[in-house]
């Protein structure tokens, strides 16, 4: 029977001849991960330790840059400021004596003007346990619903190669929040469930083509399928993450402390999704086939 070339077979770079290299770059970022978060773990934020919570409303109009700045010329570091509707700050600091929250309103109010104090607290750690539990739970049911949809869709060896792709991407993102000591807060788990959907998104993209070329070719080397299926995933792929990468750095620079964690994890997980997605999602689903049915496959 008349072979068919598959479209993007000129493509130069050798994806799965290449594989273990790119297996090796990512079991040493993940090791370092591992040591890292060993010796020295996660620089976890107020959310997942003790702190105080106050909600604070201004007779001026106040502006949360100046806001932080009193804060920090008070000795109070890693604090978040979040605006409410009303008008309203809510004020989240590391965990004060009475007298500090005291000095505290009297240094706030003696620079911005008079102040209402509508609550103050403490927040205990098990609000961090709280939303440590509902992001296991979160990714948990991802994973399977993930594992269901592409079994489904494709295959169970797709669905394996891309919740391991997955796992590694979410890894690399904790893994540089660990050796930088980043700060860690709920909006970090946001962004980890984030990375989740546009992670696989772009890796189904890669997968899908290899599908249409397994049924375009009737018999051709693996190999040589696989890497022409990421050739011609490759264009949309790197434009598709360039065009998220220029957003997220935009409101990483100028969208304002808030959503400063959630954007850089992020844009972490972007570039090791889009890496993951071309050099490793693929090669894995290629050594598993490899071992099922050896160096040629047939089409469906």
């Amino acid at each position: 029977m008349e072979h068919k070339e598959v479209p993007g077979m000129k493509f130069k770079a050798d994806i799965v001849g290449k594989r273990k290299l790119f297996y090796i770059v990512s079991v040493v970022l993940l090791l370092a991960g591992v040591a890292s978060m060993l010796f020295q773990g996660l620089n976890l934020g107020i959310d997942f330790t003790s702190g105080n919570k106050m909600i604070v409303e201004f007779k001026e109009t106040v502006d949360i840059a100046d806001l932080r700045t009193a804060l920090t010329e008070q000795g109070i570091t890693g604090s978040k400021i979040q605006e409410l509707d009303n008008g309203s700050y809510v004020l989240k600091t590391p965990e004060l004596t009475q007298q500090s929250e005291e000095a505290l309103v009297n240094a706030l109010e003696a620079k911005f003007g008079s102040l209402t104090v509508h609550s103050s607290g403490l927040i205990g750690p098990s609000v961090g346990a709280e939303l440590k539990k509902s992001a296991a739970i979160a990714l948990t049911l991802a994973v399977i619903l993930m594992i269901v949809y592409i079994t489904f869709r494709f295959e169970l060896h797709f669905a394996i190669a891309g919740v391991l792709a997955l796992f590694h991407d979410v890894f690399v993102v904790v893994a540089v929040f660990s050796i930088f000591q980043l700060e860690v807060d709920s909006t970090f788990i946001a962004a980890l469930l984030t990375i989740f959907g546009y992670s696989i998104n772009d890796k189904i993209v890669v997968f899908d083509r290899i599908r249409e070329n397994l049924v375009k070719v009737r018999k051709e080397e693996l190999a040589g399928l696989v890497n022409s299926s990421i050739a011609q995933s490759f264009t949309r792929s790197m434009n598709t993450s360039i065009s998220t990468l220029i957003l997220l750095l935009a409101l990483l620079f100028f969208g304002g402390q808030t959503t400063r964690i959630f954007v850089l994890a992020m844009a972490i997980g972007v570039v090791a999704g889009t890496y993951s997605s071309l050099c490793i999602a693929s090669p894995i689903w290629y050594d598993i086939k490899m071992k099922q049915k050896g160096n040629h496959v047939e089409a469906k």
